[in-house]
């Protein structure tokens, strides 16, 4: 467990690297920066949106930042455009003049981080059950169907990303599938931050009659084991309810919520 000042630092640390000094998270993407904001925009099925806002922000500055946002998404054509909004960021009320300006809130997650040196690796799964890295465009399609059986949405968006990774960028994106036989019972990434100390899991879907049997701890191990192979200080993840425990028990610290506020345009 973090003392106090240690969960402070971590948590200004995450701030700095990973939203402040954000990089583009996969090809063809850009990440722009104005005095108040830092935001990612890319195709329309790549993640756009705002990753951070800065700790001055007040209250008439938030609502003309909010405005240029909408209209900067508008001029853009995108059909969805997110920000990402953290319990700590400012003004306090941000959250309520995100959801006057038309954004919808989702649910919120956890941000959990851990020390990677101290998170166990030893990956331990149910007889007949094997984990593999995603190496080609027949592994995206299996993961693309162990991520839609899992969470039953569709995963066109995460394909286009995925393949694009594997592509242009492999050193920094590890696809991770979980096989019984021929078929895939779950998926996970782990996205690894260029510059920063940081590595984030992502994922973590297991298709319903496979849960309860470790295959989810036995993800985190194996993309731990990998992480601190190339380096990295620290696993990152935003947990859903369903996650959190599960990491918590394993080491994982919360460093607060964070709820994705998405502004969606009227067809």
């Amino acid at each position: 467990m973090l003392r106090n000042q240690d969960h402070l630092a971590l948590l200004a640390a995450f701030d700095r690297e990973m939203r402040e000094h954000a990089r583009p998270d996969g090809p063809g993407v850009r990440v722009e920066r104005t005095d108040d904001l830092v935001r990612q925009l890319g195709t329309d099925q790549d993640w756009n949106g705002v990753v951070w806002s800065s700790p001055d922000l007040d209250a008439v500055r938030a609502d003309a930042a909010i405005a240029a946002q909408v209209a900067h998404c508008k001029a853009l054509g995108y059909g969805e455009f997110e920000w990402k909004l953290y319990e700590h960021d400012r003004p306090a009320d941000l959250g309520s003049r995100l959801l006057a300006a038309g954004f919808v809130p989702e649910e919120p997650e956890t941000l959990l981080v851990a020390p990677v040196a101290e998170l166990p690796t030893t990956v331990r799964l149910p007889d007949g059950v094997e984990l593999r890295t995603v190496r080609d465009e027949g592994d995206v399609d299996l993961m693309v169907r162990a991520h839609e059986l899992a969470f039953g949405t569709d995963s066109s968006r995460l394909r286009h990303q995925v393949l694009a990774r594997l592509r242009d960028d492999p050193d920094h994106f590890v696809g991770v599938l979980a096989m019984a036989g021929d078929e895939p019972v779950s998926s996970a990434r782990m996205e690894l931050y260029r510059d920063t100390g940081f590595a984030g899991l992502w994922g973590g879907g297991t298709v319903e009659a496979w849960r309860g049997r470790g295959i989810y701890r036995a993800l985190i191990a194996f993309r731990a084991e990998i992480a601190a192979e190339r380096g990295y200080r620290y696993l990152q993840v935003d947990a859903t309810e369903d996650s959190r425990p599960i990491l918590q028990r394993l080491g994982f610290t919360a460093l607060g919520t964070t709820t994705p506020y998405v502004y969606r345009r009227a067809s």
